[in-house]
């Protein structure tokens, strides 16, 4: 039952995440509440490792969920739940996109999904900016000040952004690599960036 549901959840969102793997976290969130599957932070984790890995950010996090949720098993199941809509729509504009290439409703409706798509990329950008930057949870614990910043998430995030000014030649892959050396001192450290 579990892979159904697995596939269920990744076809809608491979149905309507239109314009790339981050604009799945709206979905990806949602699935989170409803599912209990896993957290708001680890979807982060899930984001740091789908950017970090060669392929398409949302094939990367829907394989992540579904081994997560079900090993090898729910990984492919999820990951063929999210591109069975791509395929099958590609397969059915494919065969028409020739003859209405430039009719101009289908010139209008690409030009309407680019806004679209920018804003649910937007969304999904401040998404994980909230979780990486924020600590609401122990703010609303608290309710102090002090404790609703993550202070070495913003530390990091200051000296990241500082080095790929001073260092625009190095590959991006050098920074993700000493971002997840950081992370896992702090892991081993007992702390959390």
């Amino acid at each position: 039952m579990i892979y159904l549901r697995l596939f269920y959840e990744f076809f809608k969102v491979g149905l309507f995440s239109i314009g790339g793997g981050l604009a799945t976290l709206p979905f990806l969130y949602h699935i989170s509440d409803t599912t209990g599957w896993f957290t708001h932070s680890q979807l982060a984790d899930m984001v740091a490792i789908s950017e970090s890995t060669p392929g398409p950010i949302g094939v990367n996090m829907a394989t992540y969920v579904g081994f997560t949720t079900s090993g090898v098993l729910g990984a492919v199941v999820a990951t063929i739940g999210l591109i069975t809509p791509s395929v099958i729509v590609i397969l059915i504009i494919a065969g028409f996109l020739k003859v209405f290439r430039d009719n101009q409703y289908v010139k209008g409706a690409f030009y309407g999904l680019r806004p679209a798509s920018t804003g649910l990329i937007t969304a999904a950008g401040f998404s994980v900016i909230l979780i990486s930057l924020f600590q609401l949870d122990l703010y609303h614990a608290t309710g102090s000040v002090w404790d609703l910043f993550n202070w070495k998430g913003i530390l990091l995030a200051i000296v990241i952004f500082a080095l790929t000014r001073v260092f625009k030649k190095l590959h991006p892959a050098v920074f993700i690599l000493a971002c997840a050396v950081v992370g896992i001192v702090f892991g081993f450290a007992g702390g959390t960036v």
